[in-house]
């Protein structure tokens, strides 16, 4: 599905997925070669093998990388994974993990009360932030937060970089000094030569990940992440796994729980991924943008109400008749040679994911709009500095994603859903069918999606939290997920819609997941949490220029 990831520079702490079953017409891919259904023996009896051996090696801590320009109290180490599970004695790929050690002091109150009391250690909590393709290794740094200081008193904390992102064997498909340049179009209805132009890129970049990454590329899926994760478990010698998944993450972490459900300690899943094996991930894709749709009128909606701070309009409709103004310019005169409708479209869709970036956006396309388009070329402008690890993150997305199901392969399917759901919700969607469209064209072979499940008795009480105006994750995968795992809990936040809502500022949702962490205690089948505020407006300061920046 599409996710932050693809939008934002690798190492930030940003999570992962998709809307609308495709219009009458089924999803099978004619021709697709699958794998034979997953879990297979041999791919099980490869975990046992890599997690043996990962235990008796442990992980060898001490100072992180240099690149990788994390701080002193951050430790990192490996952990070797079979690239194949199915041959544990093949090729082994190695992937960075980095820990925080557990406090084992009580931050207290808030009140100066009861802080510094010893706090017994509970293990390791693993963190996944999503993607495919996020790097987790910065996770650990959460624990400086005030909100996460009890759960980082009782817990080590640990992140790491999953097989293909970052140091962890790194996937590339294309050149990345060619990858992320503006500006570029992003036509909320394309004509049909600008669709056969993306169809051919498309089959480019299909083509290069096979070229560049060869007879491995077929190894990079979820399946193969929820093994990774045993090992991970293993070798950090921990018998049961505590385990907080977000976006993406909750999808193996889902997959994990089914396939090893005896070495399950607890389970958050935070901004849950649909997991309906009918719904990977085409069909999620589409749900996906549908779902923007409504989460970028929430915005509108935000923007004017606060006309008198931003001046674009008193109505959500006059709001996109300011962004349609902005999005015509740009395609006539980039704003700082860089920023077009393409780069526009991709920090607007940022504001979908987090409300927090809303004042942010609304104050650049203001200004913008009044003749300063520093704000927005600040905000909207790709970053050379961080191409390498933006295409990386962009390669695992892709491999994953297309090699985790089958994908329709005929143009013919693609063009008539998202022509249909266009209509609709024009916002995101040929966006994301223009970042998902190589799986149409995939060279590797296709896995069969696992059927998520677990019933009573299976897995300990796990822990759901979501959205219920979430976008990338829209609420209903957290409903699905939670029906099929038994004895699970599912904490709603009411009316918001930010991605990813653990350790935020809504204190009700901090609570169940205190509670839980720490004590393994559950609020019965369902709760919900009051709204977190809406963002406040901020007026800007004012930028003074000798002269406006090139278009």
């Amino acid at each position: 599905m599409r996710t932050a990831v693809v939008h934002a520079a690798a190492g930030s702490l940003l999570l992962t997925t998709l809307a609308v079953a495709p219009a009458g017409g089924s999803t099978t891919v004619p021709g697709a070669v699958a794998a034979p259904h997953a879990p297979g023996a041999a791919e099980l009896r490869g975990t046992a093998v890599a997690a043996a051996r990962a235990a008796a090696e442990g992980i060898a801590f001490g100072p992180c990388p240099d690149a990788q320009d994390l701080p002193g109290i951050i430790k990192c180490g490996t952990v070797t994974v079979p690239l194949d599970y199915a041959r544990p004695d093949g090729k082994q790929i190695e992937l960075t993990v980095s820990r925080v050690r557990a406090t084992g002091k009580n931050p207290g109150d808030g009140t100066g009360k009861s802080g510094g009391r010893a706090v017994p250690r509970q293990g390791a909590l693993v963190h996944n932030p999503g993607g495919p393709g996020s790097d987790g290794t910065y996770f650990p740094l959460i624990g400086l937060l005030p909100e996460w200081k009890r759960i980082a008193a009782a817990y080590d904390l640990v992140g790491y970089a999953p097989r293909g992102v970052g140091r962890s064997a790194p996937l590339s498909c294309q050149d990345p000094r060619t990858f992320a340049q503006g500006p570029t179009q992003a036509p909320a209805h394309p004509s049909q030569t600008y669709k056969r132009e993306r169809v051919a890129r498309a089959k480019a970049y299909a083509r290069g990940c096979a070229e560049r990454v060869g007879d491995s590329l077929r190894h990079y899926h979820s399946l193969n992440n929820a093994r990774d994760l045993d090992v991970l478990r293993a070798a950090l010698e921990e018998p049961r796994l505590t385990f907080m998944g977000a976006s993406y993450g909750t999808y193996f972490g889902a997959l994990y729980a089914t396939m090893f459900p005896t070495h399950v300690r607890r389970m958050v899943f935070d901004s849950a991924v649909d997991p309906d094996p009918a719904q990977i991930w085409y069909r999620n894709n589409l749900d996906q943008s549908a779902a923007f749709e409504d989460r970028w009128a929430d915005f509108r909606t935000w923007v004017a109400r606060h006309d008198d701070v931003y001046g674009l309009g008193d109505t959500p409709r006059k709001v996109q008749r300011s962004y349609e103004t902005a999005r015509a310019r740009l395609a006539e005169e980039p704003a700082g040679g860089t920023v077009g409708p393409g780069q526009l479209q991709g920090a607007f869709l940022q504001a979908g994911y987090y409300d927090d970036h809303w004042p942010h956006r609304a104050h650049a396309l203001s200004a913008y709009l009044k003749g300063d388009p520093g704000p927005l070329v600040e905000q909207a402008r790709a970053h050379p500095e961080a191409a390498v690890e933006t295409e990386n993150a962009r390669s695992v997305y892709v491999a994953v994603e297309c090699n985790d199901a089958p994908w329709p392969t005929d143009w013919a399917v693609w063009d008539r859903d998202n022509t249909r759901l266009a209509r609709r919700a024009p916002f995101e969607t040929w966006d994301n069918v223009w970042t998902n469209l190589p799986c149409a064209f995939w060279p590797a072979p296709r896995q069969r999606p696992l059927d998520v499940r677990a019933g009573a008795g299976a897995l300990p009480p796990t822990l759901i939290l979501a959205a219920e105006r979430d976008a990338a994750t829209p609420y209903e995968g957290a409903l699905e997920l939670h029906r099929r795992l038994a004895g699970s809990a599912l904490v709603t936040e009411r009316d918001t819609g930010t991605h990813g809502i653990a350790g935020g500022p809504n204190a009700c949702v901090n609570g169940h997941l205190e509670a839980y962490l720490l004590t393994g205690r559950v609020p019965g089948r369902r709760a919900s949490c009051a709204p977190r505020p809406e963002p406040a407006p901020r007026v800007e300061p004012e930028r003074r220029t000798e002269s406006r920046p090139a278009a």
